[in-house]
């Protein structure tokens, strides 16, 4: 069921920093930031040859980023994100197998524009996972 990894998302206090470290410093391809009203998030995407990573800051007052960097000042890594053939398909399996999706279990459209869940961190060895249909 689980596919490639397609993003490791890093939340950040500094959006600007943070983009300048990956190209300037680490010589990576970084798009400019991009607005994400419907996830609250701002997002940067940098460019690997295997996998992208994605640095979000958050929009607004009530993005979940902000709650995040409450509690992780300097950021850290928010979530893993892995690729599914068929998103119904692999949510169905993963509650069949006792795992919880977040929200109401419906797919979203995610910052990729591809439909997205969320599942519990307490069911991954306390890492968030999103799921990306492709």
């Amino acid at each position: 069921m689980i596919g490639r990894l397609n993003h490791i998302a890093i939340a950040v206090p500094d959006l600007a920093k943070a983009a300048a470290l990956y190209r300037d410093t680490m010589g990576a391809k970084v798009s400019a930031p991009v607005p994400q009203p419907a996830h609250g998030v701002t997002v940067v995407f940098v460019e690997l040859p295997n996998t992208k990573i994605e640095l979000l800051h958050p929009l607004g007052d009530k993005s979940p980023i902000a709650n995040f960097l409450a509690r992780n000042a300097d950021g850290g890594i928010h979530h893993v994100c892995y690729e599914v053939a068929d998103i119904y398909k692999a949510r169905d399996q993963l509650k069949a197998r006792g795992a919880r999706v977040l929200g109401d279990g419906e797919p979203k459209i995610g910052a990729h524009d591809k439909p997205v869940l969320f599942l519990h961190p307490k069911d991954f060895n306390g890492t968030l996972i999103e799921i990306e249909q492709v």
